[in-house]
């Protein structure tokens, strides 16, 4: 390994150390209040070495291959200058590597009465047509905000009626949202909007290219909705956890195979890609497998570690917490863990650096990572005042997005674009292997109904980041027009000729 190859690693591990470790101060700092047994405490702190050097990987990964192989597939097809290829290949790329993204397995074993293999079908035409939709818009140079609004509003229409006949589906619709975009295709996704909106040029071309992981987190709710409507009210949605006597070394060959099927669709069309269009040289092409090959040791090791080690530490945790005096607590801890778990997504770490990529640094990692924490933060705290509470999910998702949609308005379209990706990448498996057990977890330990009241963390998540970055894009307009008016009340004084006597 070169040194600058070594230094890279060095600055990625890094990185994840300072997302991870964090989490695992929390965890140990809530011995106090619940502590764990020997064991599974053990297993959690030993998880920390492959969830880091996983995400690790991860990012290094997708640096050299997925993003770099989704601008050149962006690009090419946008030169095509075809419309109708641009949908057709958007709705498939879509449909593949949403297919086989592990979140949707576990999501589509949770839904009762509906078949998986039709609710992983279901949901993957949802993301392949909204990603198709979302490539148009671009090439069509459509404003995000009022396309955002034009779902939004019968989305929520469909989830009134089905609220009424099958509610249990409503939280779970929402939840999907998140989970759905996933680690292997959120990098993929950012940079074929990348792709198409350079090639594409034009004063929006850098708010053009997000929004797609904003269009396509919304296919997901609709799938799911659609089919909760026609199936009608079931039986009991149940969570899908890692058992605690499960091993990382006896789950890590699981997630190996299931991260192989989840890469081969993208591979399969970079690979098409490569002999009919592309033809990268061989230094280039080395550069990606060598990427590719970083991605899937990185998210297996990452996924693995999550999902066996983390899952049944914050399932404990939660239901300990609210079987003791300090119930109450739930809420200022899971803000707390909120605010630090998001740095520990994957795909967060991507899109951050992406988004001062493409602004030039106007927004910088450090501004992201800021809006991201506090709203997942207050997300989470809401979640388990929910849990506390029973409150609706609805007296949170209604007015969140009324609030988020009407600062689509009034806030650069770049931030809305920003924003609306954050909420389906804020919400990753770090939320869902370690914040959703952890609110299952309370509910269970109060007695209260898991299907009510602790699904919809995932959902709140994705929504609160909506609002936090376009607030944050809103201070940045209003600041940049009060600069812009005190330099124009300074500019009458050049017009004014020196006269000297």
């Amino acid at each position: 390994m070169g040194g600058k190859a070594r230094s890279v690693i060095l600055d990625k591990l890094k990185e994840a150390a300072t997302a991870v470790l964090p989490v695992a101060g929390i965890v140990l700092a809530m011995q106090l209040l619940a502590p764990m047994p020997g064991r599974m405490l053990t297993s959690f702190l030993l998880g920390t070495i492959p969830v880091t050097l996983g995400m690790a990987l991860f990012a290094m990964g997708a640096d050299m291959a997925m993003i770099h192989m989704g601008e050149l597939i962006g690009a090419e097809l946008s030169r095509r200058r075809s419309a109708v290829l641009i949908a057709l290949a958007g709705a498939a790329l879509g449909f593949v590597a949403t297919v086989a993204e592990p979140d949707l397995t576990v999501l589509a074993k949770q839904v009762p009465n509906i078949d998986t293999g039709v609710l992983i079908l279901a949901v993957a035409a949802g993301v392949g047509v909204l990603l198709a939709l979302a490539l148009l818009r671009i090439v069509w140079r459509r404003p995000l905000n009022r396309l955002l609004a034009g779902l939004y509003i019968p989305l929520f229409l469909l989830a009134a009626a089905v609220a009424r006949r099958a509610p249990e589906y409503v939280a779970v619709a929402f939840d999907s949202g998140g989970v759905t975009t996933g680690p292997i295709t959120v990098p993929f996704i950012l940079a074929l909007g990348l792709g198409v909106s350079a090639v594409r040029g034009g004063r929006s071309s850098q708010s053009d290219s997000f929004g797609l992981v904003a269009l396509g987190s919304i296919g997901p709710i609709l799938s799911v909705l659609i089919l909760g409507l026609a199936q009608g009210p079931g039986g009991e949605i149940l969570a899908v956890r890692a058992e605690t006597g499960q091993g990382f070394f006896a789950s890590l060959p699981v997630y190996l195979r299931e991260v192989l099927v989840a890469l081969a669709p993208i591979l399969a069309v970079f690979a098409v890609f490569q002999a009919f269009v592309l033809r990268l040289p061989r230094r280039r092409l080395g550069r990606v497998c060598a990427g590719l090959l970083y991605t899937y040791l990185g998210l297996s090791l990452f996924l693995a570690g999550v999902n066996a080690l983390f899952m049944p530490a914050g399932s404990y945790m939660g239901g300990a917490i609210a079987q003791g005096k300090w119930r109450w607590a739930l809420v200022p801890i899971g803000m707390l863990m909120g605010y630090f778990i998001v740095a520990a997504e994957p795909a967060v770490q991507v899109l951050n650096e992406q988004v001062e990529t493409v602004t030039g640094g106007a927004v910088t990692r450090k501004a992201m990572m800021a809006a991201l924490s506090a709203g997942v933060s207050v997300s989470v705290g809401l979640a388990l005042l929910r849990v506390l509470t029973h409150w609706s999910i609805w007296a949170f998702l209604l007015p969140g997005y009324v609030l988020a949609l009407g600062l689509a308005f009034f806030v650069p379209d770049h931030f809305t674009a920003i924003a609306f990706d954050s909420g389906g990448v804020a919400s990753g498996p770090m939320t869902a292997t370690f914040l959703l057990p952890f609110a299952m977890g309370a509910c269970e330990g109060l007695g209260g109904n898991v299907l009510t009241d602790a699904f919809g963390v995932v959902a709140m998540v994705a929504m609160t980041p909506l609002i936090t970055i376009q607030l944050m894009g809103l201070y940045v307009a209003v600041s940049q027009k009060r600069a812009e008016r005190a330099e124009e009340a300074l500019a009458p004084l050049d017009d004014y000729e020196i006269i000297e006597f």
